[in-house]
């Protein structure tokens, strides 16, 4: 593949979410590090996975914005894979990445729920072109939780104000943020990882137990026992979720 770089791009491209988190399932470890060299090199944010299952696992915990899928792997093939990601309604977009480009292949790949297909060999231009191309369309048909009820603690995520019981409540911005993501988990969990990557970000150092320490003084400012959680709870080896909550979402 020949490489590129976010300069050598045109003006007149558009490169939406750049530090979108990309989940590369590939059992060639060369071709593995080439794809998360080239994806890194342009703002992107790269997990790697070296099998069907390990890729799968990673997909359902993590919930990248977009799959790069190969095909031919061990333990589980990419067409189960996805399969298996669209029966349990895991809606992000996935690119298969592939040696078998004949038409009964391709056919295969979009009836198990891929949203494009990649013939390998291809250049770092079409990958990259394909890869900006899904984030634009799930990006323009995902949802965004404007506001969340929890018993009488209401939070407005638009105009970042919040009140329990009529009386106003002090969130911190990365408080509303983490409210926001596990809201767009619409009752998945969301693991520590994902709050460190999104809340925190790369340039950030933190541990996870720094997530358990927010969540923590979130649940004693919304909870109305933060000691047993109704309403942010603890999913045991992965991190937590929003249960029984009232989330108002908007289309963008």
């Amino acid at each position: 593949m020949s490489t590129a770089t976010p300069s050598g791009v045109s003006p007149g491209i558009s490169m939406p979410n750049l530090g979108a988190r990309i989940l590369i399932v590939e059992d060639e470890h060369a071709m593995r590090v080439v794809l998360r060299d080239v994806l890194e090199s342009e703002g992107y944010r790269a997990q790697t996975a070296a099998d069907g299952v390990a890729g799968l696992q990673l997909a359902v915990a993590e919930k990248p914005d977009l799959i790069l899928l190969d095909v031919m792997m061990p333990k589980l093939d990419g067409y189960a894979v996805c399969a298996e990601l669209r029966r349990l309604a895991i809606r992000t977009p996935v690119l298969m990445v592939t040696a078998k480009g004949q038409i009964p292949d391709r056919v295969t790949g979009l009836d198990s729920g891929a949203d494009d297909y990649l013939v390998k060999p291809f250049s770092t231009e079409e990958l990259l072109a394909r890869v900006r191309a899904l984030l634009r369309r799930s990006q323009a048909s995902r949802r965004a939780p404007r506001a969340i009820t929890m018993g009488d603690a209401h939070i407005d995520l638009v105009k970042l104000t919040a009140d329990k019981g009529g009386k106003p409540l002090h969130l911190a911005a990365r408080e509303f943020a983490m409210l926001r993501l596990l809201a767009e988990a619409e009752g998945e969990p969301v693991s520590r990882q994902r709050f460190l990557d999104l809340v925190w970000g790369a340039t950030a150092f933190p541990t996870t137990r720094t997530v358990d320490n927010h969540i923590v003084g979130l649940r004693a400012k919304v909870e109305d026992d933060a000691k047993n959680p109704r309403w942010i709870v603890t999913v045991h080896g992965v991190g937590y979720r929003l249960e029984g909550a009232e989330c108002d979402f908007a289309e963008v």
